[in-house]
């Protein structure tokens, strides 16, 4: 079954937020992390459910060699991307948004 991917405005959000220090910090890391960001999102089109159940019914999938995590919900008919939240910095807000 494919399920149709979803990415809130708050995941984009988030997602924007960390290209942009990344490429602050040093040229082209901002693109790296956005790539790895893009194979993960790949990874959950190809097996939803990849990423363990980590709140009531949220999943999430780390993203390679970046401290940021996946979070998303699954539907019969949806992959939902809630949040795009690095691993160490207030764990838990992403949980506002499941």
């Amino acid at each position: 079954m494919n399920r149709q991917l979803r990415i809130r405005h708050e995941a984009v959000h988030d997602a924007i937020e960390a290209f942009s220090w990344y490429e602050a910090e040093r040229p082209g890391l901002g693109r790296e992390f956005e790539e790895a960001l893009g194979s993960t999102l790949d990874l959950l089109r190809q097996v939803p459910e990849a990423g363990p159940i980590v709140h009531r019914d949220v999943r999430r999938v780390v993203l390679r060699r970046f401290p940021y995590a996946v979070y998303y919900v699954l539907s019969s008919e949806l992959i939902d991307v809630r949040a795009v939240a690095h691993t160490h910095r207030d764990p838990g807000h992403w949980k506002k948004r499941a």
